[in-house]
């Protein structure tokens, strides 16, 4: 009799770690999600709204999506832990009610949409029919650190873009200038 070995939190948030590292090669937000049943991924996802020009597409919404595909039905099973690398939001939080998530597991705090434990306390409200339990801080810092990274590129990028527009439009006046002095 073969005993099947158990996986650990920071196995999973691992793997939704590198489902993030596919949303930043995008240019998407680098968040990822994977969920969990019987000790097997049954499905996986990363943030792609912009891709797939879909405002609902967040790597929860993604990941649930691929599961209840995979599990011809609309509800999780019994045992089913998504791990995802950012606190999950508003729409993802009601996504993961709907769905019967039993547990989720998140590695990074989101302060200003956080919908668990940081901007909002959804689940303490009293009115969902269905509560999941979760845990915070899961790979915290190497979920972080690549949310850091990629906005700390984003932010390069644009400031490099206000650069090059500034040097056209100065190369421009310049243009004018000669062809206004040539007349």
């Amino acid at each position: 009799m073969s005993e099947q070995i158990q996986f650990s939190d920071e196995y999973w948030m691992q793997l939704a770690y590198e489902q993030a590292a596919k949303a930043a090669e995008l240019q998407e937000i680098p968040v990822g999600a994977v969920i969990v049943s019987q000790n097997k991924v049954i499905g996986a996802g990363f943030n792609a709204p912009i891709s797939m020009q879909d405002p609902t597409a967040h790597a929860e919404i993604v990941a649930i999506r691929e599961a209840c595909k995979n599990l011809e039905n609309y509800r999780l099973p019994d045992d089913a832990t998504i791990y995802v690398t950012l606190e999950p939001c508003t729409m993802c939080v009601g996504a993961l009610v709907h769905s019967r998530i039993q547990r989720v597991v998140f590695g990074a705090i989101e302060p200003k949409a956080g919908s668990l434990v940081s901007a909002r306390q959804l689940l303490s409200a009293g009115y969902y029919n269905h509560i999941f339990s979760f845990e915070q801080g899961c790979l915290q810092e190497q979920c972080s650190a690549q949310l850091s990274t990629f906005f700390k590129m984003r932010r390069a990028q644009k400031r490099e873009l206000k650069l090059q527009e500034k040097i056209n439009n100065t190369e421009q006046l310049q243009q004018n200038q000669v062809i206004s002095n040539d007349n």
